[in-house]
């Protein structure tokens, strides 16, 4: 793979001769070269900035430096161009993943208020363009980006790593981020190795890993575990407050059939308005199903209990229509999937006639719990987290 970095401070980029990159490129892994955007500039000064049109503050590096450049250096339909810059695509692991396919990466770094947009334009036009950005933040300069997304993407490079095997449990790898990882001695400052870690099981060592990587995604990250996807690909999305009409409509329709189920309508679901469906969106994590731009299913979750370590479940709703087709179960298993770290058990209520509801939170390994306190009409049920 050949990379290319235009670049104003080209010094910037030494780290790319050190570690694991600088040995790839003694070993002809990879190809590296750092150009001076101002070698393609032909005024004493070297000048490779102005100021914006339409006013405003900083200044803006101007386009002809970079149209020179990417003609001296053969950009193509077989180049893709790398603009770093914070108004770009968020950079992720599979998006290294993909970059890691190319060829060849040239990677435009801007400077000050941005690189002129007719550079980005014009750079479509002859070959393949990504604007990238690393986050929600905005940097001095796209060089430090350019160094993260190289590290991040020459990693994958076949032959670039020692032990292959080190990337396949890694954060950002099955959509987790990694477990906690320990070495010796077994006992440091009175902290010592999880016996689990240091059984020899390796059964035993590979759930724990799984569990401890799901956790610290759960309390870090919940994003990575949201959306997920039903089997058909229909993404359970997280509600957003515009959310609230579709929701209460749904959670009627719903409560409806719980109060004809249990012959009573003191149900609190039942009489809700807007303005309360709107309160608890914003106080429980709450996740939506829509199939052809219809909301057909819900469930939230909010921490309960002594330290917060039991992860109540609520309105588990499935439009009427398609209840017994298993989006409640799906729904049900995402709610759970999705509780933060240091949850320890699952509970949640219903209707004490809803018999089937009784039959889906029995099969998903919920037990009654008959010595727990539950509202008029219902009952409480539980199921400690695995």
């Amino acid at each position: 793979m050949r990379l290319d970095y235009l670049t104003i401070f080209p010094d910037y980029l030494a780290p790319l001769g050190l570690s694991l990159p600088g040995k790839a490129v003694e070993s002809g892994l990879i190809d590296v070269h750092v150009h001076d955007l101002r070698e393609w500039t032909h005024d004493r000064h070297r000048t490779v900035d102005d100021t914006p049109y339409g006013g405003g503050a900083g200044m803006v590096l101007k386009p002809e430096p970079f149209g020179e450049a990417f003609e001296a250096l053969g950009v193509d339909e077989h180049t893709t161009v790398v603009f770093t810059t914070p108004s770009g695509e968020p950079f992720t692991q599979r998006l290294a993943e993909e970059l890691a396919t190319r060829q060849r990466l040239v990677f435009a770094c801007g400077r000050y208020e941005g690189i002129d947009q007719r550079v980005i334009d014009h750079a479509r036009e002859v070959a393949e363009v990504r604007e990238v950005s690393l986050g929600d933040y905005v940097l001095n300069g796209g060089e430090v980006a350019a160094l993260a997304i190289t590290e991040a993407v020459v990693r994958l490079l076949p032959g670039f790593m020692g032990n292959a095997e080190s990337l396949v449990e890694e954060s950002h790898t099955g959509g987790l981020l990694e477990y906690p990882v320990y070495t010796k001695p077994p006992v440091w400052d009175g902290r010592e190795v999880p016996m689990v870690l240091r059984s020899g099981d390796h059964g035993l060592v590979a759930a724990w890993r799984q569990e401890q990587a799901r956790r610290r995604t759960a309390e870090r990250r919940p994003d990575l575990l949201a959306p997920s996807a039903l089997d058909d690909g229909t993404p359970i999305e997280r509600a957003v407050p515009a959310d609230a009409a579709e929701v209460l409509t749904l959670q009627r329709a719903c409560w409806v059939q719980e109060a004809l189920a249990n012959d009573s309508l003191d149900i609190p679901a039942l009489h809700e308005s807007l303005d309360d469906v709107r309160a608890w969106l914003a106080e429980w994590d709450t996740y939506v199903v829509r199939r052809s731009g219809r909301l057909v299913g819900a469930v939230r979750g909010r921490r309960d209990g002594p330290e917060g370590q039991v992860w109540d479940i609520g309105r588990v709703m499935v439009a009427p229509d398609l209840q017994g087709a298993g989006l409640g179960r799906a729904l049900l298993e995402h709610i759970e999937a999705v509780a933060p770290a240091g949850v320890t058990s699952y509970a949640l209520f219903t209707g004490a006639a809803s018999a089937r509801n009784h039959r889906m939170y029995k099969k998903a390994g919920y037990r009654l719990r008959r010595d727990l306190p539950a509202p008029p009409g219902a009952v409480v049920l539980t199921k400690r987290r695995r």
